[in-house]
């Protein structure tokens, strides 16, 4: 069989087969193009900045002062429990708020969605990070209301329900509400407005 000279021109079927090799890139690259530029994707890319420019917002913010922040749960009576024996040589780093379970339990802060699943200690947990990059962890609901990691939440949203899930299973249903700043936990029962 006789080889190509490297200075002749690919044979039709060849030249052919490149031709159509190139037209398929060049349809294939215009229609990328044209779903980059339009419709679904250039309106996640404007969610997905809108998103950073509001949790950027969010952080800058000043932390929670004292008695700025709502009752989770609207007419429930506060007690603080900070800082009392825990099992396994721990302290309560919250406070618990005691109401009926399925008691509707609202975020304290606008922010945004961090977890929302199963947590070993504090079973059905909900955690919002609100302004100051301050979280607020939410722990032993009986079920999640429609929310999921990433979404925004404004203060007297509900996040969840009063339940006994984690370690709390078989006491009466309560909220275990915690504060964490970069530097750990704080009380979070002086932030709250009584």
């Amino acid at each position: 069989m006789p080889t190509p000279s490297p200075n002749r021109p690919p044979s039709n079927g060849m030249a052919w087969f490149v031709k159509s090799l190139i037209k398929l890139a060049i349809i294939s690259a215009l229609g990328y193009m044209a779903y980059i530029y339009t419709g679904d994707y250039q309106q996640q890319l404007r969610h997905y900045i809108s998103d950073r420019i509001k949790y950027t917002e969010l952080i800058q913010q000043s932390a929670p002062q004292m008695g700025s922040l709502p009752n989770p749960i609207e007419g429930a009576s506060l007690v603080d429990t900070w800082g009392a024996a825990r099992s396994e040589g721990r302290t309560h780093e919250g406070i618990d708020i005691f109401a009926k379970r399925s008691t509707p339990i609202h975020s304290t802060t606008i922010g945004v969605v961090r977890k929302v699943g199963l947590d070993r200690l504090g079973g059905n947990v909900v955690s919002v990070i609100g302004p100051g990059g301050v979280m607020h962890y939410y722990a032993h609901m009986q079920q999640f209301a429609d929310i999921e990691v990433g979404d925004w939440v404004e203060a007297g949203e509900v996040i969840g329900y009063v339940g006994d899930s984690g370690n709390a299973k078989g006491t009466p249903p309560h909220l275990h509400y915690g504060i964490y700043t970069r530097s750990g936990a704080v009380n979070p029962y002086p932030l709250l407005d009584k």
